[in-house]
């Protein structure tokens, strides 16, 4: 049977790199794997050339540790530059939207504010009320069975509504300053924090 790097997790956590352990049961443990292999000075970069390059160190289990904590290291270094370059990468994204312009990214939300407010909400105002003046106890009944519901969808929409419009707010203060304008959130912050 062909070793895989799920084999060697338990293996490498015992020698006292746990994170790299669990990345090597992992999505990624080919890449964990390589770094590992490297560290241990392996023949080859398979779970087998690892595997026994460990075995040959039996009585010096202290180096193996060593290498596999330094292999460890390596890996959370990897893993930090990669979340780097994805955090740069979607700042530059961001960015190049903001400055764009584009004409669906501008008229996407008003759009949604414009017909939740004078369709929906007015078309379920016009419902209710027709029934009502009417008497339709079924329709009166459905509504008010359906109440719970109705109450969480609007709030839902109205609450997504209210998310967007302060991100339009905090974009347009950043692209007038330059700066990213602070979140209703980090303004309640900073206030606390001053109190204390």
């Amino acid at each position: 049977m062909t070793m895989n790097w799920k084999d060697l997790a338990q293996t490498v956590i015992g020698l006292g790199a746990p994170t790299l352990g669990l990345a090597l049961g992992g999505p990624l443990g080919g890449a964990a794997g390589k770094i590992l292999a490297d560290a241990l000075v392996a023949a080859m970069p398979t779970p087998a050339a690892v595997q026994a390059t460990i075995a040959d160190h039996g009585s010096d289990a202290a180096s193996a540790a060593e290498a596999a904590r330094r292999a460890e290291s390596q890996w959370l270094a990897a893993l930090a530059e990669v979340g780097r370059s994805q955090v740069a990468e979607v700042g530059q994204t961001q960015r190049a939207e903001m400055a764009a312009g584009d004409r669906l990214q501008r008229c996407w939300r008003p759009i949604y504010a414009l017909e939740l407010s004078l369709l929906e909400c007015p078309a379920f105002a016009v419902t209710l009320l027709h029934a009502l003046w009417i008497g339709h106890g079924a329709g009166i009944e459905g509504f008010a069975q359906l109440s719970g519901l109705l109450m969480a969808y609007f709030g839902a929409r109205f609450g997504v509504l209210g998310v967007y419009v302060g991100g339009r707010t905090r974009e347009k203060q950043a692209c007038a300053t330059g700066q990213i304008a602070p979140s209703v959130v980090n303004e309640i912050v900073r206030a606390v924090v001053k109190k204390k």
